[in-house]
């Protein structure tokens, strides 16, 4: 918070999404402020469109008298869109600005076919999902993508991606902002890409766990990465690349994409799993295939399914004591029974009890969904946070 007198409309919006203060009072007895300046502030984002007057609260004074009025966050007045592309598969949806998704469609997109064709695809995709929302595309105030592979978020582009051959260091918040102006003719949005592992975490614990300061998802598709979010915040290291769990070297011989042997992906993630089952004649080419058969109750695929948590889990034994997480979710193709059986097998009998004892493992609420929500979220707080929202409100006028 900013000192006494130079608490912006910005920070009373923070105080206000936050639920910290909801009030006009509270909103003074937090920032120090005269009720004239927080009437003030609060005017510029009631004319944005950004607050709006909810019902009386409680009354506080024990001498009665007329109940304050509530302010909230008002999510009505744009929307959000967001894409969680995989490897051969991809999801987008319009949001609220609270994440409530108001449309969603998924079909094949296949990342090999390069960033140019994929995100052009997903421009139209937009397209189609706000005409069938019912939303105008000048409502969009942005848009957030996951991607399968390392991102250096002040760039936005993706940094040696093993399994994304032609992205290395492209250029795609450019792109997917051209593809959606092409599809729509609306202005140009913000856009803003995470990796997926990242953003399914800020999903899952934002909706699920907001009370849990340390959160950790691992997400076993084609390949292995892990998010992890503290206090409320992702942590993403220095350049992006916390998280890359599935290039832990583990001893095994196995060659993985990323060009070096003994990855941890190479040998227990989906894709690996699909690998050694089409070596015994079952047909299964890729993550999504080997979650079918482990639907199916598939004898061979649930056994390399617990053989590759165990192998998860021996490498989630050093995640946890590091971390000392509060919540550990498994995500993606292979978080079934039997991949968390090896798991929990390896994780409690390799990992100190001290590290487990108020340990949560679990698999994932929100499901192909979480993605999707992480996204939309990431944009959300992007362009509401304080000093943003001082910078919108001045290019709106108000």
């Amino acid at each position: 918070m900013s000192a006494r007198g130079q608490v912006s409309a910005g920070e009373l919006l923070q105080l206000v999404r936050s639920g910290r203060a909801v009030t006009r009072g509270a909103l003074q007895q937090a920032t120090g402020l005269s009720r004239a300046t927080v009437g003030q502030r609060l005017d510029r984002l009631f004319r944005a469109g950004w607050l709006r007057e909810g019902a009386g609260g409680p009354v506080d004074s024990p001498l009665g008298g007329r109940p304050s009025i509530t302010l909230e966050f008002d999510d009505s007045h744009a929307v959000v869109l967001a894409a969680d592309l995989e490897t051969r598969h991809a999801r987008a949806a319009v949001l609220t600005l609270t994440g409530e998704i108001l449309a969603e469609h998924s079909g094949t997109l296949v990342v090999e076919d390069g960033p140019d064709a994929v995100l052009g695809d997903l421009g139209r995709w937009f397209g189609e999902l706000l005409e069938k929302s019912g939303h105008r595309a000048e409502e969009v105030c942005g848009i957030g993508l996951a991607v399968p592979g390392p991102v250096d978020t002040d760039s936005g582009r993706v940094v040696q991606p093993p399994i994304m051959p032609g992205w290395d260091g492209y250029d795609i918040r450019g792109r997917l902002a051209r593809a959606f102006i092409e599809a729509t003719g609306a202005p140009r949005v913000p856009v803003l890409v995470d990796n997926d592992a990242n953003l399914m975490a800020y999903g899952e614990q934002r909706t699920h766990f907001p009370d849990c300061s340390a959160f950790v998802l691992v997400k076993v598709s084609t390949g292995i990465g892990a998010g992890v979010v503290v206090d409320g915040s992702l942590f993403r290291g220095v350049d992006g690349g916390a998280g890359d769990i599935g290039h832990i070297r583990i001893g095994a011989e196995a060659r993985c994409r990323c060009g070096s042997y003994g990855c941890l992906a190479a040998v227990a993630s989906g894709g690996a799993v699909a690998r050694r089952l089409a070596e015994d004649g079952v047909p299964a080419a890729s993550g999504s295939d080997v979650r079918d058969l482990l639907a199916s109750g598939h004898p061979a695929a649930s056994a390399l399914a617990r053989e590759a948590g165990r192998q998860v889990g021996d490498v989630l034994a050093t995640v946890v004591t590091l971390l000392n997480p509060g919540v550990l979710m498994v995500a993606g193709d292979l978080a079934g029974t039997a991949f968390l059986t090896g798991v929990r097998e390896l994780l409690y009998q390799r990992a100190l009890p001290r590290s487990t004892a108020h340990l949560h493992v679990v698999t994932s609420r929100l499901g192909e969904r979480a993605g999707l929500v992480g996204a939309g979220a990431l944009v959300v707080e992007h362009l509401y946070a304080p000093e943003r929202v001082e910078e919108r409100l001045v290019a709106l006028g108000v």
